[in-house]
């Protein structure tokens, strides 16, 4: 019970599928860590709002991810700042607010990232490009996403590229006329 265990088992649960048990775990971790390991509850509360965009529950404001943002820049740990900063511009794309999705997203240092969180990048552009009717834009993101998703070696993120790929040729929508 103690807070990194807590934190483990969390993903864990979060990685099967128990999203209520996850969150649960990773707030009860995020509020175990002392004072000192401020690096440990940002790590955490970036899982949480991952968990929770995940889940779907985009109502409540995530003011604690900016917070681990500053706490991940402060460290120097750039890699953890990104995804936190890739999952606000998901949470805005996903409730609608493309513009400032968009804007989030150009303010993101994406050179030199590990590949994983680049394809991730990649891919949330190539969503913006889609929602702003630029399908130029969208399809160099997605070529983008899945040269990095590949070179990641991460089969699931192979997978949800390839997913978006094939979106995006179904059609979006049919016109009947005379019947």
């Amino acid at each position: 019970n103690d807070p990194p265990a807590l934190a483990l088992r969390g993903i864990a649960m979060a990685q099967l599928g128990d999203l209520p048990r996850a969150r649960e775990l990773l707030r009860r971790a995020a509020r175990s860590f002392g004072p000192r390991e401020t690096l440990s509850r940002a790590r955490c509360l970036t899982a949480e709002a991952e968990v929770a965009l995940a889940a779907r529950e985009l109502g409540v404001p995530m003011p604690e991810l900016t917070d681990a943002v500053r706490t991940f820049a402060a460290r120097g740990d750039r890699e953890n700042a990104l995804h936190a900063q890739l999952l606000q511009v998901r949470r805005l794309l996903l409730i609608g607010r493309v513009d400032e999705a968009a804007a989030g997203h150009a303010k993101l240092h994406v050179v030199g990232a590990p590949d994983r969180l680049t394809a991730i990048a990649f891919l949330v552009a190539y969503e913006i490009a889609l929602r702003k009717g630029q399908a130029s834009e969208a399809n160099k993101a997605l070529l983008i996403a899945g040269d990095a998703a590949t070179r990641s070696g991460i089969g699931a993120l192979m997978a949800e590229v390839r997913r978006a790929g094939e979106a995006r040729v179904l059609p979006a929508a049919r016109l009947v006329s005379a019947g």
